[in-house]
């Protein structure tokens, strides 16, 4: 006789949401809410996803001297980004089943270590073609890292606090970014162009300080890990893909529009990711030092707006603050692309809303596809749905490297704003999971 659970088993029931502990309010409520143990698993995740962060834009910063040390047509240059963001499809979705049957904390020092290994090889690579392998190698590890930091995180946290928790564990990825371009503007300023690219990914050993220390200081949520223990279905991707049927739900329609949400937001942002160090110095004649300014603006705009949206989410709900953002994002995009040759002043202050909006859109993904699957494989639905759209959504900045050499740079990223009305389209297939509760 069989022993599998019925389908109604895998999925997680809303309800109503805890009202939390007396001082459990306030600005920093959320982070004292997590008590001690989960204080801890946000630093893991927070400085994880710091640090992906950070790897991940050494290749963006350095494309103009890569491109000119190898040879490279601007198609090859968006390639070497594509090709990262489709191998983190396969990254992620392996992540996600990893942290379902061997935990969060494992799967998330095995991502953390794949990502800065190869992030450093690239900077020994002796070609192009070389260069093009290590960086779909990096991509493993930068595929998963997110999805298991984020699940980690959300097995801790109250659903009062999850969608501001899950946003500030997203800012990290601003703080990575700022990083990268403090340390882009140090070296590209003071070592040769031919060398200063290698230096940049060979930084990316930074990680390896952060394995130390999660190694020793953080675990899974209890509950979590045994509920997690208790179900047969642990890391099933045939559980993901299973059709509803009378009187059981299945998860089948979730995953596909979850994939279409996660293409949209990423496939815009990724656009404006890759390709805006090359619109600022190619069509803006910014020096190194001007880049670096300007995407201040842009990085400041984005840590804030991943806060802001963190509490939004909570307050309008994950539906809604997605649209609000996805909206903005596509109104941003054409404004600043569209900005007058000879005013770069305003460049500058339409960089701040810009970097705000395209990262409040993300601070909802935490909690919302935590929410969206049961504990069994919440790693892998999650996994899957997130990264597959950064693979689907790759063909953007691809398409724009393609596109800039008769519409600009400038021109071609306008086609970032298709992403953004994909997304919205994408939630009407969705339900609103604001104060769920996670078994």
């Amino acid at each position: 006789m069989s022993t599998t659970p019925p389908p109604q088993a895998l999925t997680d029931r809303p309800r109503p949401a805890r009202t939390g502990r007396a001082g459990d309010d306030g600005a920093f409520g959320w982070l004292r809410a997590l008590g001690p143990r989960g204080r801890r698993a946000f630093g893991g995740a927070f400085g994880g996803y710091a640090l992906d962060s950070y790897d991940y834009f050494t290749l963006p910063l350095t494309m103009v001297a890569l491109s000119a040390y190898f040879g490279l047509n601007s198609g090859q240059t968006g390639l070497l980004t594509t090709v990262t963001l489709v191998v983190s499809a396969v990254g992620g979705a392996l992540a996600g089943v990893l942290a379902d049957r061997v935990g969060r904390v494992k799967a998330l020092l095995l991502t953390v270590i794949t990502y800065a290994v190869f992030t450093v090889a690239c900077g020994f690579a002796p070609n192009y073609e070389t260069l093009l392998v290590f960086r779909a190698l990096q991509g493993l590890g930068f595929g998963g890292e997110w999805a298991v930091g984020a699940i980690l995180v959300a097995e801790y946290a109250s659903a009062r606090h999850r969608g501001r928790t899950l946003g500030a564990v997203q800012s990290s990825w601003a703080v990575g970014w700022a990083l990268a371009v403090i340390v882009y503007t140090m070296i590209f300023s003071f070592v040769d162009d031919d060398l200063a690219w290698r230096v940049m990914f060979w930084t990316g050993a930074l990680p390896a300080l952060l394995v130390v220390w999660v190694r020793r200081s953080v675990r899974d949520a209890p509950e979590a890990a045994a509920a997690r223990e208790k179900s047969a279905h642990r890391g099933s991707f045939a559980a993901i893909f299973r059709p509803g049927r009378e009187g059981a739900p299945g998860l089948l329609r979730t995953t596909l529009f979850a994939v279409l949400l996660s293409t949209g937001v990423q496939g815009g942002y990724y656009t404006l990711a890759t390709w805006v160090p090359t619109y600022l110095k190619t069509e803006r004649d910014l020096s190194v030092v001007g880049t670096g300014g300007y995407l201040t603006f842009l990085i400041s705009g984005a840590f804030i707006g991943y806060l802001t949206g963190g509490h939004l989410t909570d307050r309008l709900g994950r539906r809604r603050n997605i649209w609000l953002f996805a909206l903005l994002s596509a109104i941003c995009i054409v404004a600043y692309t569209n900005i007058p040759s000879g005013a770069n002043t305003l460049v500058l202050v339409l960089g701040f809303p810009l970097g705000f909006c395209m990262s409040a859109i993300f601070s909802g993904f935490g909690s919302y596809l935590s929410e969206l699957y049961p504990t069994a494989v919440r790693g892998t639905g999650q996994g899957f749905t997130y990264n597959t759209g950064r693979a689907v959504g790759a063909v953007f900045p691809t398409t724009v490297g393609f596109l800039a050499g008769s519409w600009g740079v400038g021109g071609a990223l306008v086609f970032g704003a298709i992403g953004y009305g994909l997304a919205a389209l994408a939630l009407l297939g969705l339900p609103e999971t604001r104060g769920k509760e996670l078994e």
